[in-house]
């Protein structure tokens, strides 16, 4: 199937207390890259993102910004330091007896002292945090695929206009072609002529022989039927349900060789224009492969 690997998808939902929004953009790739940017606390959730993501996408760069916002009381503790605590409250009623000072040690005073009571961030539990990430995340790629696979099919519809274009050529080649032997022969003949003047006999024999080991050299049917085949096998790959970029890739490069083939062998100035446009149609083609899954 053909499917862009340009796209961009924005999910946000609420789950489990968790506001969470995920962006995720697309951009050409020769493998599968990940980036992924969230918050610290919630890293735990890394790999298991980047293999939800490997479920639905194989090839391209994604950049997945993570957002998670959570109720503060939800997200931090405290943790009193009793030994630290005992022992301040101790050095200040033992101050408070030495120097006669009177009133109580008051909690303000035991509570403020450094690490008596500090901030903690909560253990985050795995499996609760990916119930509420996951379906974002689910929604997120779900819209992914959808505008992946809409820019895929304009662009399926795109080669499909230029294969009929090539098609075309290819038609216009064997029409031009068709008499390649007879003219040969008629171009030889006239060389020669053109050569001994007259002063000796053509051998017809021996014309026919030079001429057909010429017209075999310059014979471009195997290009023809190479070059339509692969064409056919071009249409058969972007229906197919698999990633179609590398596949694509690679018959272009095989249609482009066939047509540089047929450009050599074929002395025949409107067989050279046509190769010259369908070069041109095919490097349009591999522009647009290129951004292809």
């Amino acid at each position: 199937m053909v499917k862009s690997m340009t796209a961009f998808a924005r999910a946000n939902r609420i789950e489990n207390l968790m506001e969470i929004t995920i962006e995720i953009r697309s951009y050409n790739s020769r493998f599968l890259d990940i980036a992924l940017r969230m918050p610290h606390d919630y890293l735990v959730l890394e790999d298991r993102i980047k293999k939800e993501v490997a479920r639905w996408i194989s090839r391209g760069r994604l950049e997945i910004f993570l957002s998670i916002q959570e109720p503060s009381e939800s997200t931090v503790d405290f943790q009193v330091d009793h030994a630290k605590a005992r022992s301040f409250y101790a050095a200040l009623a033992h101050l408070k007896e030495e120097f006669g000072i009177p009133g109580e040690v008051s909690l303000d005073l035991v509570a403020n002292a450094p690490g008596v009571i500090q901030l903690k961030a909560k253990e985050k539990d795995v499996e609760y945090c990916w119930q509420a990430v996951q379906p974002c995340l689910a929604e997120a790629l779900n819209d992914l695929e959808v505008m992946r696979t809409a820019e895929g099919q304009a662009l399926r519809n795109d080669f499909t206009l230029r294969l009929e274009q090539i098609k075309g050529h290819l038609t216009n080649v064997e029409r031009e072609t068709k008499d390649a032997p007879a003219e040969c022969r008629l171009r030889l003949e006239e060389r020669i002529s053109a050569l001994i003047s007259g002063e000796m006999d053509l051998d017809p024999g021996r014309i026919a022989q030079e001429a057909a080991m010429i017209a075999v050299k310059r014979d471009i049917t195997e290009e023809i039927t190479r070059a339509k085949s692969h064409l056919s096998q071009f249409r058969q790959i972007t229906d197919s349900p698999e990633p179609a970029g590398k596949k694509l890739n690679f018959l272009l490069q095989e249609i482009n060789r066939e047509f540089n083939t047929i450009g050599a062998k074929a002395e025949n100035a409107i067989v050279s224009q046509v190769v010259v446009e369908v070069k041109s149609e095919l490097e349009k083609m591999r522009e647009q492969i290129l951004n292809i899954e």
